[in-house]
């Protein structure tokens, strides 16, 4: 495994760590707090996005070890995950108000990432 992947995977396992830990911790410890702000289904779409980033982060790393830019659509989830998912989160436990346009930066940083995946099937010279 090269540096590159081996830092897609360390990113993957602690993407889905964190991820579980959060969509648990929500369910729970701040049910109430959440439910009272009418913020649950803020919650649930920040941990949502965060592991099917995690998965995806994975999926590259097993899968793409030929991509010049494997690292980059790392790169570009990860954000993803701080801005998009990591705002929300914040958002949602009554963070300040200037947070809301930091999570289009995060849809944006995901979707990057995956017209890099595009990219590569397209420019993909194997059969």
């Amino acid at each position: 495994m090269n540096a590159s992947t081996r830092l897609i995977v360390l990113a993957a396992g602690l993407l889905g760590f964190t991820g579980v830990a959060l969509g648990a911790f929500g369910a729970h410890a701040l049910k109430e707090t959440l439910t009272a702000r009418g913020r649950v289904s803020t919650w649930q779409t920040a941990v949502l996005y965060h592991l099917i980033h995690a998965v995806a982060l994975l999926a590259l790393a097993g899968w793409a070890g030929n991509w010049t830019n494997a690292r980059w659509i790392g790169v570009c989830w990860m954000l993803g995950v701080v801005f998009f998912s990591g705002s929300l989160y914040w958002l949602s436990l009554g963070g300040p108000k200037f947070l809301g346009p930091i999570t289009p930066l995060g849809g944006l940083a995901f979707l990057t990432g995956w017209l890099l995946v595009a990219w590569n099937a397209l420019s993909s010279t194997k059969a």
